[in-house]
């Protein structure tokens, strides 16, 4: 469940006052937790995969169908750990927003009511029609 602008506002609060108070502490923590997740769960399917290697292997050489079967779902399935471990994972530089969607390049947009963008394309109007 997203937060909703106030909650937002007060966490960023929060964190700029952090920062001002222990700028070392509030870098500590930062977002390196999901970080060291992300990527210990990418080693952790590259192992699981290397794994899936060995049972098809071991299937062929014991002309056991089965084993290589399990091997090559052990493979498959570790691929797309992988790779959706390190899609979610957090560039270097980025940060883990509230929300959960990294906020390093972009900032979603703010959402505004509805009567606020009628209000703002009704300004606009009278200003483009002023000029």
């Amino acid at each position: 469940m997203p937060l909703s602008e106030h909650e937002q506002r007060m966490l960023e609060q929060m964190e700029r006052a952090l920062y001002a108070e222990d700028p070392k502490f509030a870098t500590a923590l930062e977002g390196s937790g999901l970080r060291t997740y992300t990527r210990r769960r990418v080693y952790q399917a590259v192992a699981g995969f290397l794994v899936g290697i060995a049972l098809l292997m071991a299937g062929m050489v014991a002309q056991q169908i089965w084993i290589s079967v399990v091997g090559f779902l052990v493979m498959l399935g570790c691929a797309v750990l992988a790779v959706t471990g390190w899609r979610k994972a957090p560039k270097p530089g980025e940060q883990q927003a509230a929300g959960g969607a990294p906020a390093g390049r972009r900032r979603p947009r703010q959402r505004r009511s509805m009567m606020d963008r009628i209000e703002q394309r009704w300004q606009r109007r009278r200003d483009e029609q002023g000029q």
